[in-house]
C-alpha cells in the first residue's frame, strides 16, 4: 500500500524523519544536516526496513539544486560575478588542475587504471554547489566580497564539469586503452557543438532573457495575486534549468542560475528571492537526504584506510591546494581560509560524474563507494571546518611572522602609494567595505568634499578605486596592518559596511588602540550582532529594518506635519 504511492510516500518519510533526525542533531550540538545524512542512510537499501524510491529521490534533490542555485542568481548580479573573474576563472582551474593530479596520482599507487583514475581525481576535484552556498548563507557572508569569490569559484567548477561531463563518452575508449584514431576527431566535433551550445544559451538569457523575464514578473506582479507571483517565480526557474539541458545540454543547476541572473534585472527580485526561499530550504533537504540514500555502509569496513585516504584529500589536500592559489593572487588570509573551507566537501556534480564513470566502464563499483562515503563525511564535516576558521586566523595571526608571509605583504596594493595627498592622511573617513552600501557612503562623502580611504578586499575594485583617484588600500581591515595602511591613527571616523562580528570587533580594537578618539560607525547584518556590538561599546550602530523603519516613520511624520522627537 505504501509503495503504491512512492513519490508521496518518499516524501513524507523523507522529510519526517530528517526533522526528527535534524532537532536531535541540533540538540546534541551537531549541525542538523547530519541528521539529515542519517535519515538518508536508514531509509536507503543498505539498510533494513523502509526502502525510499532513489530515483524520485535524485528527481527531488535535483529540484533543491535547481532552486537553490536560482536564488544565488537572484542575488548576484553579472557585474559582480565579473568583478571576481580575475581570481575565480584561474584559481578554480588549477585547483581542479592540482586536486585531481594529486587524487590520480594515489589512485595510480593503489593499482587503478588511468581511466579509473583520472575519472575517481575528478570527483574529488568539485565541491557541492547546495553545501558551499548554505554555509555561505548560515554565516550571513553570501553577499560579502568572499561569498561572491566562492560563488564565482563554484560556477567556474560547475561549468568546468559540465564540459567533463560532455567529453567524458567520447574520451572513454582512449581513457580505458581502446581508443581509435577517429576519437580526436570525434572529440574535436563534440567540444566545437557544446561550446556554440553554451555560448548560443549564454547569450539568448543575457541579450533576450534579461528584457523579457523581468518584463513578464511586473505583469504577473500586477494582478496582486500572490500565488500567481510564486507560481511565475518557481515556473521560471524550472523552465529554464530544463530547457537550458533539454535544448543546449547545459546543467539543471547552471540554467537555473543564469534564470536568477535574469530575474535580477527586475526590480522585484528581492520579492522573488522571499517567495522562493521556503521551496528552496525544503528541498534542500532533500537533497541531503538523497546522499545518504546512495550511501553503502559497508565501505566503512571494507577499504578504512583507503576512506580515510579520500577525506584526507577533500578537507585538507583541496582545500590548502585553494588556499594557497587564493593567496598567491595576493588576496587576504580571511578570504584564503573562509574560501578553501567552503570547498572541503564534494557533492552533486561528483554523484554524477562517478555514475558516468561507472556506466562508461571506466570506474568501479567499489571506486564510486568511496566517492559517496568521501561526500557523505565531509558534508557532515563541512560545518566544524567553517566554525574552525576564525580560531585558526587568530592562532595565524599570533604568528605575525608567519602571517605577513601568508598575507603577503609586499603587495603594492596593500599600501597607499607615496604620491598620496595630506588630506587623505589625517582627519579622514576610512571606509571598510566598498560594496553596495559603501558606494552610497562614498558617493555622499565624495559629493560633501570630505576625504576618505577605502579599505576593501577585492583587489580588482582597489585598482578601479585607484584609476578614479579615490585612496583605497587591499586587505581584510581585521588585519592591523591594513587600517595601519589607511591612515587610522590620524583619521576622524571609521565606517564598518562588512558582515562579521568578530572582524568588526577587532577593527574597532585596532582603531581604539592606535586612535582612542575615533568615531566608529557600524552597519549590523543581523539583531543578534548588533546587541552584541552594542554590549562592547562598538559606537553608532545601523541595522537595517530598525533605519528603514525609522526613516518611513518620519517621512510619515512630516507629510502629517508631526515634529518627531528623533
Amino acid at each position: 500500500m505504501l509503495h503504491s504511492s512512492p513519490l508521496i510516500t518518499t516524501l513524507a518519510v523523507a522529510l519526517g524523519l530528517a526533522l526528527a533526525l535534524g532537532f536531535l542533531a541540533e540538540r546534541i550540538k551537531l549541525p542538523a544536516l547530519v541528521g539529515y545524512l542519517l535519515a538518508g542512510i536508514l531509509i536507503s537499501p543498505s539498510t533494513p526496513g523502509f526502502i525510499a524510491d532513489i530515483e524520485i529521490a535524485r528527481q527531488l534533490a535535483e529540484i533543491g539544486i535547481m532552486l537553490l542555485m536560482f536564488g544565488v542568481g537572484l542575488h548576484l548580479s553579472l557585474e559582480e560575478l565579473l568583478s571576481v573573474r580575475k581570481i575565480a576563472l584561474p584559481g578554480a582551474v588549477l585547483q581542479i588542475v592540482i586536486t585531481t593530479s594529486l587524487s590520480t596520482g594515489i589512485a595510480i599507487v593503489w593499482g587503478w587504471e588511468l581511466g579509473s583514475a583520472m575519472v575517481f581525481g575528478l570527483t574529488l576535484s568539485v565541491a557541492s554547489t547546495v553545501v558551499l552556498l548554505k554555509a555561505l548563507e548560515t554565516h550571513s557572508i553570501l553577499d560579502s566580497v568572499n561569498g561572491r569569490i566562492a560563488v564565482g569559484w563554484i560556477v567556474v567548477e560547475d561549468i568546468t564539469m559540465v564540459l567533463v561531463l560532455v567529453f567524458l563518452p567520447p574520451l572513454a575508449g582512449w581513457l580505458d586503452g581502446d581508443g581509435a584514431n577517429t576519437q580526436s576527431l570525434e572529440l574535436g566535433w563534440t567540444l566545437g557543438i557544446t561550446l556554440t551550445k553554451v555560448t548560443v544559451f549564454a547569450a539568448l538569457m543575457l541579450i533576450v532573457g534579461r528584457r523579457f523575464f523581468p518584463w513578464l514578473l511586473w505583469q504577473v506582479a500586477d494582478t496582486g495575486s500572490r500565488e500567481l507571483f510564486t507560481l511565475c517565480v518557481v515556473a521560471a526557474a524550472v523552465s529554464i534549468a530544463y530547457g537550458a539541458t533539454t535544448l543546449f545540454g547545459v546543467s539543471f543547476a547552471l540554467g537555473a542560475f543564469f534564470a536568477g541572473m535574469v530575474l535580477r534585472e527586475s526590480e522585484l527580485s528581492h520579492r522573488a528571492a522571499a517567495e522562493s526561499l521556503p521551496l528552496r530550504d525544503a528541498f534542500a533537504v532533500l537533497f541531503f537526504v538523497s546522499v545518504g540514500v546512495l550511501f553503502d555502509p559497508v565501505i566503512l569496513i571494507e577499504q578504512p584506510l583507503e576512506l580515510l585516504t579520500v577525506v584526507t584529500i577533500i578537507i585538507i589536500g583541496k582545500p590548502l591546494a585553494a588556499a594557497t592559489l587564493i593567496l598567491t593572487f595576493r588576496y587576504p588570509l580571511n578570504t584564503a581560509l573562509t574560501i578553501s573551507a567552503g570547498l572541503a566537501q564534494i557533492g552533486e556534480f561528483s554523484f554524477i560524474l562517478a555514475g558516468l564513470g561507472v556506466s562508461l566502464g571506466l570506474l568501479t563499483v567499489e571506486g564510486q563507494s568511496l566517492v559517496l562515503a568521501g561526500a557523505i563525511t565531509s558534508i557532515a564535516l563541512n560545518p566544524l571546518v567553517f566554525k574552525a576558521i576564525e580560531p585558526l586566523q587568530r592562532w595565524l595571526r599570533s604568528r605575525s611572522v608567519l602571517a605577513r608571509v601568508l598575507e603577503k605583504s609586499s603587495d603594492p596594493l596593500a599600501e597607499l602609494p607615496m604620491s598620496t595627498e595630506q588630506k587623505y592622511l589625517s582627519k579622514q573617513v576610512v571606509l571598510v567595505g566598498y560594496g553596495q552600501i559603501g558606494r552610497r557612503i562614498g558617493k555622499i562623502l565624495t559629493e560633501q568634499r570630505i576625504p576618505y580611504v577605502v579599505a576593501e578586499q577585492n583587489r580588482e575594485l582597489v585598482e578601479t578605486l585607484r584609476k578614479q583617484g579615490i585612496p583605497a588600500v587591499s586587505g581584510d581591515a581585521s588585519d592591523p596592518t591594513v587600517l595601519i595602511q589607511a591612515h587610522i591613527a590620524r583619521a576622524k571616523v571609521l565606517i564598518i559596511t562588512v558582515p562579521g562580528a568578530f572582524s568588526t570587533r577587532q577593527m574597532i580594537k585596532t582603531a581604539r588602540t592606535l586612535n582612542p578618539t575615533i568615531k566608529t560607525v557600524i552597519h549590523g547584518y543581523s539583531k543578534e550582532e548588533t546587541i552584541l556590538l552594542e554590549q562592547e561599546g562598538a559606537g553608532k550602530i545601523f541595522l537595517g529594518e530598525n533605519e528603514l523603519a525609522t526613516n518611513m516613520a518620519l517621512h510619515v511624520l512630516e507629510q502629517l506635519g508631526k515634529k518627531s522627537k528623533h
